[in-house]
Parts: C-alpha cells; structure tokens; sequence
C-alpha cells in the first residue's frame, strides 16, 4: 500500500497529521450535569412554565419560564429539558402523559432537567440518560410507601409513634407485632413523613397524637425507611405521596375501555351534571343498561367521571364532556372512581389520578368479546370495599355453605352502604378489617363484623374467580398475597 499524501514532522512546529491534529482538538467526553428543581407554590399561584414539544428539538422542552416565578426561583430554565418528575422518568413518555403527571402533583413538584445544549451534546455522545438518572440517586435507596391502616377489633392501629432523638421535626414508628400497621406494610424504624394530608415534621408528638384520637377507624400514612430518608436529605428534596404507588388503599380509580354495541348502539350509559354533598358539581354515570357495553366493560351506576381518552374532563363543560365521548367512534377510554373514593382523597388533599388502575387486560380497540377472552388467563382481581356504617346497619347478608367454612354476600341492600362500596350478591368473602377469614365458620365472621362498630373493610372477590385463585394456588402452590400483589 502506498499513502496519498506524504506528512513531515516539524520539531518547531510540532505534529502536522491532520488526522492526528483532529483527535487532539476533539471535544473529551464529559458526563452531564442533571438539576433538580424542587418547585413550591400556592394554591393560588402557578408553576410558571410551559412544557413543549418543539420540532427540531428532542425531549420534552421548558419554554416560558415566568420571570420571578415559582419555576424561575427554583432554577428552571427556558430551553431545559425534562427527564424526572417527581422520580418518575419521563423523557421516553408521550407529552400529554408527562403534562397530565404535572397536573396532578398538586402545590409541590420536583424536577430534573438538564440543559439544553448539554442535553442534545449527550443524545449525540449516546450517553443512557435513563442510566444517568438512577446514577444520581444511588443505589442505596428506597421510594416512600403509602399504608391505610384500620383499627382491629380492639379500637388499636397496632402503631407507637415516637421522636427521634436529636433530630427536631421527625418521627419514628413500631409496630405492633401481627397488628394492623404491621399488616399494611408499616416496617419497624420507619419514619413517618405524612398522615392523613398533614406533614408531620410542622407538628409537635402531642398534635400528632390528637391526629390520630380524630382519625376515626382509619388513617392513611406516609413511610419510608430511614436510609432512604437521608438520601433524600442529601438531595435536598421533599418526600411527597405522588412519588409512591400506594399498596393497600381502599379505593382506587379505574380505567375501563368500552366498545360500541351493534350498529354503533352507544355504550349503554347516561352521564348528568350533578352537585355533590359539598355542593361540587361532578359528571355522574347514571342508568347503566343491563348487558350494554359499559356493564360489560365494568362501568357501575354511580361512578364519577374523571377522564375521556386521557383528557381530564372534571372541570369541562358538561356539554363539551358529553361531544368528547360521542365523537370518540367505536371506542373511548373512561377512567371513573366512586364518590366515596373521590371523597376519600379529596380528604387526603390528594388527585385520585396518581393511584388510577387498569382493570382491562384488553387495547380500546379491540371488541367487548375479546376483552371477556382476554380476561380468562389474567390474575384475579379481589375487591376491596370499606362500608361506612349506616342507620339500617352495613346494608348485607352472609350466607355460608352448610357444614363447611367460608362466607358469601348472600344479598345486598339497594342504596344500601354495602351497594355504595361495590359489594355485588354471590362475593366470596376473603378478609374481615384485613384478617383472612377464608378457612372461617359463618358464626365467627358475623361476631368480627358486630365488633367493627365504625368503618368495615371487605377483601370480596366474585365466585368464579374465587374458583380461579383456588386453582392457582393449587397448581403454583401461592399464598393470598401472591394471588393479590
């Protein structure tokens, strides 16, 4: 082989290889620098920034950025681009889906960004920003737990709530071995960051302890292992609920995908515009047909909607929700919840949305029969149904099969506190206030309901899937929980 070009080297001017000279004066590669961006405001206050797609651009763009505003003072910029919010990475998601996370984090959101130009200079380095993200957390970290504790029998949570010494503002909490916190996922040497809305490091032990006299028979806490709390104080960031899955609550909403009938015959619902009990106007499903595409889809009377093909529609017109759900064609998605639901979060302060559920194995565009095809190989779904004691009682009768154990819903009060939470006749009763009563005799579930006096927590599954987990649990020798999680 013979070269093209012929290079001398000059002692006095040093190398004059091109190739050479263009490796030398190629920029190193150097790891990006990720921001967090802890944004606070007021109720009546904005973020202060838009969140855009812009042709051109990769990512998820902060464009607007408010001068002195709530963004601005926490050290977002125009032109950042978004990877994290609120832990969650979102920089390979759909921007209507991040914007909606936005929405729905309430007063407080955490961000990490990185700037622009160091964000295309690492698209173009095929840096993993995914990789990056988890690096700047550490491995040595867990994310908080939301828990919803019950009281047993014995009007106890099963919880001692005690000061960290040393350290002003937090608490630690032990529960009791085999009771209901301990039950719930509430481990020993957990700090409690959060209960019942309120956080508890702006409390004193005794505010603390009047909290939970006024609970009533069930409170929701917010927990996280110590280890993981200094990671966060390290980071200088708040733990917030929107940053955890809860485990355990006793409503959630669901999303349910809904097929037209034949010939375009609708969905077989009604949605009106009602005022609710705290004089809230909501869009309410009301007169559900029997064997219609939403009974099928598992659409209840009742229900609050709270979103159309991913649009949230709580504070729309109700004519233009009404267009919404006409104008989808042959499909739309919905996701609802039940008043009691919405009534259980707004009392927390917080967005139902974050704790929302798929119960549908099936795509909106696939029919109704092959959702209830699709349905069959799927895990089985328990319900899990709090009852607010009304004047007539919890609204339910248990039935049993003679000489055997166990306990069904051999009949359900209409309008009843048993209807309103989703008690549906022939449910297989599997826990009582979350004590499993399976293997129970009638008699002995009747005098753990009698005992409850207040709110009545039911882990209810329907027969035939009933029949599914026993199956399951046969041929992949599973505990409940196996079932369940």
């Amino acid at each position: 082989m013979e070269l093209t070009e012929k290079f001398t080297f000059n002692p006095k001017e040093g190398i004059d290889n091109p190739a050479m000279a263009s490796m030398a004066e190629s920029e190193p590669v150097v790891a990006p620098t990720l921001r967090l961006c802890v944004l606070k405001r007021e109720e009546s206050e904005k973020f202060g920034f838009y969140l855009r797609v812009e042709k051109g651009c990769h990512g998820h763009v902060v464009r607007k950025v408010a001068s002195l505003g709530v963004a601005e003072r926490s050290g977002l910029r125009d032109g950042d681009r978004l990877l994290e919010v609120n832990e969650s990475y979102v920089d390979d998601m759909a921007h209507m889906e991040v914007a909606r996370r936005i929405h729905l984090s309430g007063t407080q959101l955490c961000l990490l960004v990185l700037d622009g130009a160091e964000y295309e200079r690492a698209v173009a380095q095929g840096h993993d920003l995914k990789a990056l993200t988890r690096a700047q957390r550490g491995d040595d970290w867990s994310p908080p737990r939301l828990r919803f504790i019950t009281k047993d029998s014995g009007s106890c949570f099963g919880l001692r709530i005690l000061p960290v010494e040393g350290e002003k503002g937090k608490f630690s909490v032990i529960p009791a071995s085999g009771g209901r916190a301990e039950k719930a996922g509430v481990r020993e040497g957990d700090r409690l960051v959060w209960l019942d809305g309120a956080t508890v490091s702006e409390l004193s032990l005794s505010a603390i302890s009047k909290m939970v006299k006024k609970c009533g028979d069930h409170m929701t806490v917010l927990v996280i292992d110590s280890r993981s709390e200094q990671a966060y104080v390290s980071r200088r960031m708040p733990i917030l609920p929107c940053m955890t899955v809860g485990h355990n609550l006793p409503y959630r909403p669901r999303k349910l995908h809904l097929s037209q009938g034949p010939g375009g015959s609708g969905y077989g619902f009604l949605l009106r515009h009602e005022k609710t009990s705290s004089t809230h106007a909501v869009h309410i499903i009301r007169e559900v047909d029997r064997g219609s595409p939403a009974e099928l889809a598992g659409v209840k009377e009742g229900e609050l909607l709270l979103v159309v093909n991913e649009e949230l529609v709580q504070s729309m017109e109700h004519k233009d929700v009404v267009d919404k759900i006409r104008h989808s064609g042959p499909q739309v998605t919905i996701t609802t919840i039940s008043a009691q639901g919405q009534d259980f979060f707004t009392r927390l302060g917080l967005s139902p949305l974050l704790f929302c559920e798929d119960t549908s194995t099936a795509k909106p565009t696939e029919s109704v029969e092959l959702q209830q095809t699709s349905d069959h190989d799927s895990i089985p779904q328990p319900r899990l149904c709090v009852l607010d004691k009304g004047p007539n009682g919890y609204g339910f009768h248990l039935g049993c099969v003679v000489t055997k154990p166990g306990t069904f819903i051999s009949q359900v009060a209409v309008e009843g506190a048993g209807e309103r939470a989703g008690l549906r006749k022939g449910d297989v009763v599997m826990e009582v206030n979350g004590e499993r009563v399976e293997e129970d005799y009638l008699e002995d579930v009747i005098t753990m309901i009698k005992d409850t006096g207040g709110p009545l927590t039911l882990l209810v599954v329907e027969p035939e899937e009933y029949e599914r987990i026993l199956q399951r649990r046969g041929s992949e020798d599973l505990t409940p929980n196996d079932v369940f999680n």
